[in-house]
């Protein structure tokens, strides 16, 4: 499968993020085999990870081998909120590149709204380490910023503080968890809405409706589901350590829901969560 089949979504900036990528996570979510056949055999040019992974060096030492150039990979990392605050946050974002043996990232996201730091607000600390991951961005070390799990008020605070608003905002999105109002306010700002755990850690797989239109198209469960984000728009970066899924989730541009089929997922929302919450995040 050729890169040219994966769209691109255009950011603020002009760059473009292939609309699907892989994930990755920690707890094993790192098999250096399928990072390989994602990039050599499935045209795979979009890699999301984290330093809280822990497979910075072993996910370098892959791209590597892969024989893709640089300048032709979307590499997304981010800053976990144990290292936020001004110094810590750039010191933090140049050692993952060195770990990667990476120049720079294409995209860098404060992992988290909430903060570790004694004697200061959540709010006071997200705007001294986007102050860093802005530098870092006017640097070129950095060619897009952005942050995760951010709702709303954490967006207008960080809009009042700052002035760059995030380029990417990452956040848990699947048939059961579609945070609309969301959605709407990052499009109505320029930040391009990407979702994590597409499949909703497995439990979307055997959902009736799910189950239904897989039959229908003759495609797999995580393909509807996959699918559907991309007809959303939704940026999306399903994860998998096992080289058949990795082939069958980057399968998904060969065919099209229908508007009906579309409207019928969309209404399986019930809110659940299968990742963290950060409603009560302040």
């Amino acid at each position: 499968m050729a890169s040219s089949v994966f769209p691109k979504v255009t950011l603020s900036n002009g760059l473009q993020i292939p609309i699907l990528g892989l994930g990755t996570s920690h707890r094993g979510g790192y098999i250096h085999e399928a990072i390989l056949h994602a990039l050599k055999k499935c045209g795979v040019r979009h890699i999301d990870t984290a330093k809280r992974y822990g497979c910075e060096e072993q996910l370098g030492t892959a791209i590597r081998e892969s024989g893709v150039p640089r300048s032709d990979l979307w590499l997304t990392n981010k800053l976990w909120h144990g290292d936020y605050g001004y110094k810590a946050a750039k010191q933090s974002c140049l050692d993952s590149c060195s770990r990667m043996g990476v120049d720079y990232f294409d995209l860098y996201l404060m992992h988290w709204p909430e903060c570790q730091q004694n004697g200061l607000s959540n709010r006071e600390v997200r705007a001294e380490t986007w102050r860093a991951l802005q530098e870092l961005y006017d640097q070129g070390v950095c060619r897009a910023i952005g942050v995760s799990n951010f709702l709303v008020p954490h967006l207008e605070q960080l809009k009042e503080d700052c002035s760059v608003l995030p380029h990417v905002n990452q956040v848990e999105y699947h048939v059961y968890q579609q945070p609309r109002q969301l959605v709407e306010y990052c499009r109505e700002e320029g930040i391009v809405f990407q979702g994590y755990s597409p499949l909703a850690k497995g439990q979307a797989l055997g959902d009736p409706t799910v189950l239904k239109l897989a039959e229908k198209y003759g495609r797999t469960p995580a393909q509807i589901c996959i699918r559907w984000s991309i007809q959303n728009e939704v940026v999306t970066t399903p994860k998998s350590t096992k080289i058949e899924r990795v082939r069958e989730n980057c399968d998904v541009f060969g065919f099209q829901l229908e508007d009906a089929d579309m409207e019928e997922l969309t209404q399986l929302h019930d809110g659940r969560r299968v990742c963290w919450d950060p409603t009560n995040v302040e």
